[in-house]
């Protein structure tokens, strides 16, 4: 069992930055793949980012590319979501989440075995 904690959520201008964190226990990481997911009220939940913890290959939404960046720390068994040039349409709850890696899986989509409760990102204009 694999338990993800997110922070780091707050409001921001647009054009502001924010970086999440979503910090795991239970195992290490290693061999998962670690992901962001948003959404936003009435909305469904959409992917955001990923990345693959052993070769560190990163995987984005084309909403954000160019502005998103994620990582991860080794050490700390966490990922962090770096987030520059906000825009109101960012507005969400941004939830963590993480998949022991299978070939062939869809790491875009909503099938992931571990989430965290979520952290809200609010962007104003």
């Amino acid at each position: 069992q694999v338990q993800l904690v997110e922070s780091g959520g707050g409001l921001v201008h647009s054009g502001g930055s924010l970086r999440l964190s979503c910090a795991a226990a239970g195992r290490n990481l290693a061999g998962y793949i670690g992901g962001w997911f948003r959404q936003a009220p009435g909305k469904e939940r959409e992917f955001v980012a990923a990345i693959r913890w052993n070769t560190g290959l990163t995987y984005y939404a084309d909403s954000v590319k160019g502005r998103f960046t994620i990582s991860r720390d080794n050490a700390k068994n966490t990922v962090y979501l770096q987030m520059n040039s906000l825009k109101p349409e960012d507005t969400a709850a941004y939830y963590c989440a993480a998949n022991l890696f299978r070939p062939g899986a869809n790491i875009r989509g909503l099938g992931y075995d571990y989430w965290g409760q979520g952290t809200q990102v609010t962007v104003s204009s």
